[in-house]
């Protein structure tokens, strides 16, 4: 059962900080999860001493622990250390879209919402072209903007026709996002109350869907020298891989095929064999079964392991060859060769 009283959260957080005791590797993920649950129950002293926590060891992603930070402290009355926090990444311009989405929406939940639509347009301008296609947390970013300009009562321009048509909900955006709903709460009418509570359904169902954040469905990558350990020790998998040229191949095909057929938040976990014979001795299994792996793929892409599929056409490729994606297994004429 999930957490719903302050007490069950705070149960909750203590229980994944214990957690992240025993599993140093996987602390970061941990205590992010901890802290949001502190969050729910107000426990915003808390909250933010386990995000400083974070910040002092080195984490992996310090710009999203920041804008968890920043809207953490101005919930509790900290606002010059958040509005800090928040100018220092817009300086930093992060190429990941969740600190950009968390420091706008907080400065939107406090009415700053010109500065928010700076945020949400400086975001979009930095993490969307042309050459880019658009992720669901690109999509989210122009969501967040196209509701902000309605706020604001400003025309529709590009993104947000871009906005308008990423969005499957059963109610539009423009609906969804219209200022004059505060107006039908407090109508007498039950034909408008009646549809603004569908609006809000469907507003909460989204919002929902983003927040569950959920695993990427990841393709396991070993690299070279470690798949060569790994089949030279349980030569039962070297049917699973022929050659690393053929396994490399073989991702890269597998996450086209499965985005095209419209599975979404894929990802790339690469492997090793230390990890992985640790995971089959945790699951009292032999390494050398093959139905292992799938399983080791996913465990890692829940402790937050997995690399978003795909790069951007300029970022290096996730095979490491140190070429650009778009010139190495991003390149159709190439990428499923083997």
């Amino acid at each position: 059962m999930r957490p719903d009283t302050p007490a069950e959260h705070i149960a909750e957080a203590e229980r994944l900080i214990r957690t992240a005791t025993r599993y140093p590797e996987d602390q970061e993920p941990l205590l992010l999860q901890a802290a949001a649950h502190l969050e729910l129950a107000d426990a915003r002293e808390r909250a933010s001493t386990l995000y400083d926590q974070l910040l002092a060891a080195s984490p992996a992603d310090p710009h999203l622990i920041k804008a968890l930070q920043a809207a953490n402290l101005w919930e509790y009355g900290h606002e010059a250390e958040a509005r800090a926090l928040i100018s220092g990444i817009r300086a930093a311009a992060p190429t990941d879209p969740a600190p950009w989405e968390v420091i706008a929406e907080s400065l939107e939940s406090h009415d700053e919402l010109e500065a928010s639509l700076e945020c949400f347009t400086e975001a979009a301008t930095l993490l969307t072209s042309e050459d880019t296609p658009l992720t669901q947390a690109t999509a989210a970013l122009l969501t967040g903007r196209h509701r902000v300009r309605r706020l604001l009562g400003l025309p529709h321009d590009d993104w947000d026709m871009v906005a308008d048509t990423r969005h499957t909900g059963p109610i539009p955006l423009d609906e969804l996002h219209d200022p004059k709903r505060i107006w039908a709460l407090g109508s007498d009418d039950p034909a408008e109350l009646r549809a603004e509570i569908a609006r809000l359904r469907a507003e909460l169902g989204d919002r929902r869907a983003a927040l569950s954040r959920p695993f990427p469905v990841a393709i396991l990558h070993w690299p070279q020298r470690e798949l060569a350990e790994l089949v030279t020790s349980y030569p039962t998998l070297a049917s699973e891989y022929p050659s690393h040229e053929t396994h490399l191949a073989r991702i890269e095909a597998s996450l086209r095929t499965l985005a095209a057929s419209g599975t979404t938040n894929l990802g790339i976990v690469t492997a090793s064999v230390p990890s992985y014979e640790a995971f089959a001795a945790s699951e009292k299994t032999s390494p050398a079964s093959p139905s292992l792996l799938a399983e080791y793929a996913t465990t890692l892409a829940a402790r937050g392991k997995a690399t978003p599929w795909p790069p951007t056409p300029t970022t290096p490729c996730w095979c490491t060859s140190g070429k650009p994606y778009a010139e190495c297994h991003g390149d159709p004429s190439g990428a499923v060769r083997g």
